[in-house]
């Protein structure tokens, strides 16, 4: 080996060692390996940077911001609405999630899909009084195996595509994984949700279900609410879906406990509920309700900044404190509403904004995005850690969808290239005000940027100094002699088995070039070489910290490190055993 290529492998090592031990942050690990490769002169100074504007690392940027615009303008929310009910049996849930999981994850970031489904997954837990880790860790695979669909769906593929356009002068186009990655994903789903999920270790399962509702909240029946003239049935079904409980209606100041499943609900009608800020904002998105009456919602949209929703403790010798929300004038001064009102599990009676507010109550607040802590300071209140969230804008639900659309058909018919498509979402999120411009650049992951904009260029130093070669080497002697599919499946298993002990983004960068070297050795198409890598790059189920999902789901799920493999050994088997016959007919050698 050359000296350059020694310095490489090394600094690799070290790399992977620092990974897999986790003692420190992988994006620190990789600018530091960067740093190191440029001091000792195996990445040129004038190009060590150009990882972090890399169509890859864009790419992975844009898609992290465009699945926020989407989830913002409630088009998660009406899919899962439609098809998310509590009292499904256990084995169809988890098809029903996966089936949701992985269509999502094919068309947005696979990370950011779990995370708009988990809180779901929890609450439909909490219901029906289960352990939400019987269908957390269902749910993470599946968005997982949704993302090999597309070019956006998991950053390995990303890299893959892009790895292939620099070496070969074209990329795979947004739709070229879908033979493969379609075929490996319905057979990993179905055999999650009929096989998995009772593979998962049986630990005594408590009561997820809350003692109690954390706010008493007020939300308007408006004139385009979906259950404007219908029955109070409706109503109570979708408020038992998202974990709500309707205290009372209020209609021409009376307020009604008692009312019968067949009342009639009408625009002006003031529903008086308790539920925590997340499943308020679920339940007022999915039926078009209102924030507040008619003569206070003007002061709500003018707000072009956007709105959050934010808990704020009540201490004594607040401004607000011994004072209703109406009386300080919170709506007209500051364009703020009270969403809801917390008092350690004592009734508050009468109008919300009319209440007395008292030292020690949560407040929920609905606030201007770029005037929260303005209006907390305001009020004396302080803001309580896991409060804050944006609320969901279902007006925009259509158009983000349909803006988004066009974008990935002109990328898929090569009108125009994907990263520029997809700064066009973005740019139409923040004109059409579906996504604040303010918000833009809190959507991006910028670990994993620093991560990947600090490995392209070790990885390409490593193919140039000619390491990738050797690897490729070593590899096609373990299968000499032996037909070319074995060396493809034998890069595959190298690939997932790498995967799961180290980052996914930075596995594919290894191994991508691995496989161009090993078709050029065999005098074959890199084209399947390629796909392998991509499948087996994006499937890292034996452990947590293969892929940021499974990382995600292990505290709610309350998981051991040993629990990923009892389901993710035999789905590891079933990817190769499914998906190395679909690239060997779909990509010929």
């Amino acid at each position: 080996m050359t000296r350059e290529q020694i310095i490489l492998f090394s600094l690799f090592a070290l790399v992977f060692a620092a990974l897999i031990s986790g003692r420190w942050r992988y994006d620190a690990v990789a600018f530091a390996a960067l740093l190191a490769a440029v001091l000792l002169g195996v990445v040129p100074a004038a190009t060590a940077f150009d990882g972090f504007g890399h169509p890859a690392t864009l790419v992975v940027a844009l898609v992290l911001v465009v699945s926020a615009g989407l989830t913002r303008a409630g088009a998660v929310l009406m899919l899962t609405r439609r098809f998310i009910r509590p009292g499904r049996a256990l084995g169809a849930h988890v098809a029903m999630m996966g089936a949701i999981g992985g269509l999502m994850s094919a068309f947005m970031n696979n990370v950011a899909a779990l995370a708009i489904l988990m809180p779901v997954d929890v609450s439909t837990a909490r219901q029906e009084g289960r352990a939400p880790g019987r269908t957390l860790m269902p749910l993470s695979f599946a968005t997982i195996l949704g993302g090999m669909i597309t070019l956006i769906g998991t950053p390995p593929n990303i890299i893959v595509a892009t790895i292939r356009g620099d070496a070969l002068g074209a990329p795979f186009a947004m739709f070229d994984f879908a033979p493969v990655g379609g075929i490996v994903a319905l057979a990993g789903v179905m055999f999650v949700a009929l096989v998995g999920w009772r593979l998962i270790p049986l630990r005594e399962e408590r009561d997820a279900r809350p003692d109690v509702a954390a706010f008493v909240a007020e939300l308007v029946v408006s004139e385009a609410a979906s259950i404007a003239g219908q029955p109070l049935s409706r109503l109570q079904d979708e408020a038992d879906r998202v974990g709500a409980t309707l205290v009372a209606i209020v209609r021409d100041g009376r307020a009604r406990t008692a009312t019968p499943a067949d009342f009639q609900l009408r625009a002006g009608d003031v529903l008086r509920l308790e539920a925590g800020s997340e499943a308020l904002d679920s339940l007022r998105a999915g039926l078009k309700l209102d924030f507040a009456d008619s003569r206070r919602k003007h002061y709500l949209e003018a707000e072009r900044a956007g709105l959050v929703l934010v808990q704020a403790a009540v201490p004594a010798g607040a401004r607000i404190a011994g004072k209703s929300a109406e009386s300080v004038g919170l709506i007209w001064r500051h364009g703020t509403a009270l969403m809801g009102l917390s008092r350690q599990g004592r009734a508050v009676t009468g109008p919300l904004r009319k209440a007395a507010v008292r030292a020690g109550d949560v407040l929920l607040l609905l606030a201007p995005a770029d005037r929260a802590g303005q209006v907390l300071d305001w009020l004396g209140c302080l803001p309580m850690a896991e409060g804050n969230r944006t609320t969901t804008r279902p007006e925009h639900t259509f158009a983000a969808i349909a803006i988004f659309a066009l974008a990935v058909i002109a990328a898929s018919i090569g009108l125009v290239d994907l990263p520029v498509a997809l700064g066009c979402v973005v740019a139409g999120y923040v004109g059409y005000r579906i996504l604040p411009l303010a918000e833009v650049y809190d959507h991006v992951e910028w670990p994993v940027i620093v991560l990947l904009g600090s490995m392209i260029p070790l990885g390409a130093a490593l193919e140039s100094s000619g390491g990738t070669t050797l690897i490729a080497s070593a590899l096609l002697d373990l299968s000499a002699g032996a037909p070319a599919w074995v060396a493809v499946g034998l890069l595959m298993i190298v690939t997932m088995t790498l995967s799961d002990v180290l980052n996914n983004t930075a596995t594919a960068i290894v191994a991508a070039p691995v496989g161009i070297a090993m078709a050029d050795a065999l005098g074959a198409s890199p084209d399947p070489f390629l796909m392998a890598v991509a499948v087996a790059a994006s499937c890292a189920f034996l452990t947590p910290i293969g892929h940021k999902n499974n990382m995600l789901i292990l505290g709610p799920g309350q998981y051991r490190f040993g629990d990923y493999w009892r389901m993710g050994l035999p789905l590891e088997v079933l990817v190769i055993a499914t998906g190395l016959p679909a690239i060997l007919v779909f990509w010929p050698l």
